[in-house]
This record gives C-alpha cells, structure tokens and sequence, in this order.
C-alpha cells in the first residue's frame, strides 16, 4: 500500500539490500547512500551530511568577497547596455519584481547506478508502519528531486494528518520483485513489488493476501556520476 492511501503500503529488503541497510543503520544513517566516485574510492554519504555545511560555508565566503562599486566610478551609457538587460531593467521598475530562475535542487545523496537507486528508494517507500511512515517519507523527499521529491513530501504531509493509521496500528511489508527498464523511455524503470498490509488494532486487514504492483519510477544523474529518483508513479 502506497502512503498516503491506506491500501498499498510495501516489504522487506532482498538479502544484499538487507545487508546495505543494516550497515547504514548502524552508522547512524537513515537511507543508505553510496558507491564508488569518479576516482574509484567508495563513498558513503548520510542523509544530513556535512556536504551541505560545506556548501554554505563556501558560499559565505563568496558573499564576503563581493566589492562594491566606487560611485565615482563613471556608468556606461545606455548604448553599451545589452538590451535583455535594459528589458529586465524596465520590467522591475514597472512590477518591482525581478525574474530569477529558480534553483537547481540538490539531493543529499545517490546511488552508483540506475537500478540501485530504484531499488533502494522502492524498499523504503514500500516497508513502513504507522509509526516509520512519515519519517521514511522525509527521507526519500530528501533524497529525491523534481517531481519524486513533491511527491513524497504531499505524501508525508498526508500521513502525519492521518491518525487511522497509528490507531488501527497499520504497517506495509514487501519486496521488489523485478526492475526493467521501459522501452523508448529514456531513464525511466518499471519496478514490481509484491506488497502485504497488516494491521494490529483492526481486523481491516485481516486475511489479506499479498498484492503486486508497479510503479514507474525515472532517474537522474546528480553529481556528475550518483543517481537519484527525479519522478515516482505509482501505477496501480
């Protein structure tokens, strides 16, 4: 059952992704991050890591370099200034906005190929009980950008506001069956989890029997050589 829906949480890891989740744990990380970088190390990256701080601090100290101008200093002449710039100019004076691009989103972390990154997002999007939900949730906003990361945020939102799943002790266990790649799409896999939700202070689920699902799932390069979820589609 998908979260955010109380009929499609997801289960347990594969063996080889149940070791690299335990070992992040262990570490004190919450999503496993990982692989081997351009110069063959392998890297491990924690979902708030110190990669950030390091951004702002370099950014800081761009700030401080900046230098004003001498106002004695003469001004180039209307002629002389581009007339994209002289539009943007006259469109802030007439709206006092100015257009700025928005910023690139960055993730916090990746994964060394495509179908890791699929796989690892999958089996923590798909296990979780009502108490995980909304954290997990966090996590692979986080995690991801564009589209994915929206989604999982609306969806985090969703389940904090949601007070049947903690009272009916609700929980999702799965697998991942299967990842593919989807013909004449480029970046975007198939991934099909075989799902079961339960329930502890409710006979709702009672008897229920496994479900398959699919979802699509697109990737992106971050960093030059990690990937990450950009999109995330359930499908059924």
């Amino acid at each position: 059952m998908a979260p955010g829906r109380v009929r499609r949480p997801r289960a347990a890891p594969v063996a080889a992704l149940a070791a690299i989740t335990a070992a992040a744990l262990l570490a004190g990380c919450g999503l496993p991050f990982g692989g081997s970088g351009p110069d063959g190390r392998s890297s491990t990256t924690r979902a708030a890591g110190a990669p950030a701080a390091a951004r702002a601090a370099d950014a800081t100290a761009t700030a401080q370099t900046t230098t004003i101008p001498d106002s004695r200093a003469p001004r180039p002449s209307a002629g002389s200034v581009p007339s994209r710039i002289r539009a943007t100019v006259a469109r802030a004076q007439r709206t006092h906005e100015i257009p700025t691009p928005a910023p690139a989103q960055r993730a916090l972390g990746g994964w060394r190929s495509p179908v890791q990154a699929v796989q690892v997002f999958a089996q923590w999007y798909i296990n979780w009980t009502a108490d995980t939900v909304a954290s997990h949730l966090h996590v692979l906003a986080q995690a991801a950008i564009g589209q994915a990361r929206s989604a999982m945020t609306l969806a985090a939102g969703q389940v904090a506001r949601d007070g049947t799943l903690r009272l009916g002790g609700i929980a999702n266990a799965g697998t991942v069956e299967a990842i593919a790649p989807v013909t004449g799409q480029r970046n975007v896999y198939a991934v099909v989890t075989r799902e079961r939700t339960t329930a502890t202070n409710t006979g709702a689920y009672q008897g229920l029997r496994p479900a398959w699902h699919v979802t699509l799932a697109t990737v992106t390069k971050v960093d030059g050589w990690l990937w990450t979820i950009s999109a995330w589609q359930p499908e059924n």
